[in-house]
């Protein structure tokens, strides 16, 4: 049997490994409500996830009026604690990834988690399914500290060294794993049907995946 290329198979969480649209909406509009503003859709709430829970209600801000920082820094809290009550609601796997961890797991491949999502949530979410103990490391967006979220490189390289070195390979569904994982000198995998709605083939990405039971024939061919 020809060995697995990668010692390493780095996620990105939100939109990649899980569905989490509809907690995060959630999160968003009740922040968007103690504002007295309108809620927004799920589908427009989708394009503003990835660079983390504050950039996402900045933007949602931004589409229902603007805002200042004190108002963004009081709503954003608001947001936080509501997500963090209501973090597993709606959220649950993509269809085929466990069955994509079992897999990469029985080749004897190290699996670990690089998400902008805070690192106590990251764990919240991840227990409430079941899946943290698949994980050999996780690194949430605060982990590492400020200004050292995707789309740098540095919770990529974070993740290489912390589960052991080795050739890695990084899935995510974002512009910001693309930029991160290129810049860590990683393969990056992106999953179409995750937040990147439209765009998917130009973000520069090694491979696209549309199904999780795509995910192993995709790493032996890179």
């Amino acid at each position: 049997m020809t060995a697995f290329p990668f010692d390493i198979v780095g996620f990105d969480l939100d939109g990649t490994l899980v569905d989490t649209s509809g907690d995060l909406a959630g999160a968003v509009n009740h922040a968007l409500g103690v504002a007295h503003r309108p809620a927004l859709p799920i589908a427009q709430i989708v394009t503003m996830i990835g660079g983390g829970a504050r950039h996402m209600l900045a933007q949602a801000l931004d589409a229902t009026g603007g805002y200042d920082e004190a108002e963004l820094d009081f709503l954003h809290e608001r947001l936080l604690t509501h997500y963090e009550a209501n973090i597993c609601v709606n959220s649950a796997p993509y269809p085929g990834v466990i069955t994509a961890l079992d897999n990469l797991t029985v080749r004897g491949v190290r699996l670990a988690v690089a998400t902008n999502k805070i690192e106590r949530f990251t764990h919240a979410l991840l227990d409430k399914l079941g899946l943290t103990g698949r994980f050999t490391t996780i690194i949430g967006g605060d982990t590492l500290g400020s200004g050292k979220q995707k789309p740098s490189p540095a919770p990529i390289k974070a993740m290489i060294t912390a589960a052991g070195g080795g050739r890695a390979a990084f899935v995510g569904d974002s512009i910001y794993d693309v930029t991160a994982a290129q810049a860590a000198d990683v393969p990056a995998i992106v999953y179409r049907h995750g937040f990147t709605r439209t765009g998917v083939d130009e973000l520069g990405a090694s491979a696209i995946i549309d199904h999780f039971d795509q995910l192993i024939p995709t790493l032996e061919q890179l």
